[in-house]
């Protein structure tokens, strides 16, 4: 069992085709435990938002992808327990506080966080904390 963070660069790719969607597309295999903090909800929910508003989706699909979500099978964890360490490391690597949660939980867990954003990967892969990212076409 591979146990991984995924962020909501990822999540959004699991409904919604673009690049990298195959590559998330294996994050849901069985082989995987997946976890996130509890803002990756607000996030991939702000992300269909603005889909929708470029008319990139209907209101109704956001809904049926926002539905959807939760069956996935994502373990939440509170981001309040994670904020101090997140807000160190968003100082520490000048990423945001929202980005840097998702960091705090692979830290926290000492797994890797799998990520399709390619500023804040390259953030981290140059950091002190580099065994923590991946980059979502990696083998994890």
């Amino acid at each position: 069992m591979k146990r991984l963070v995924v962020d909501a660069s990822v999540a959004v790719k699991w409904f919604v085709p673009e690049i990298h969607s195959t590559a998330a597309a294996r994050l849901l295999e069985p082989e995987h435990l997946l976890s996130a903090p509890d803002l990756i909800g607000p996030e991939l929910g702000n992300t269909i938002w603005k889909k929708v508003r470029r008319q990139e989706l209907t209101s109704r699909e956001a809904a049926q992808i926002l539905n959807a979500f939760p069956s996935v099978g994502v373990e939440i964890y509170p981001s309040s327990a994670l904020l101090v360490s997140a807000f160190e490391l968003a100082v520490a690597l000048d990423r945001t506080v929202y980005d840097s949660l998702y960091l705090a939980l692979a830290v926290a867990q000492d797994r890797a966080l799998v990520t399709a954003d390619q500023r804040f990967y390259g953030s981290v892969i140059e950091s002190t904390f580099a065994s923590h990212i991946r980059w979502i076409d990696d083998e994890w």
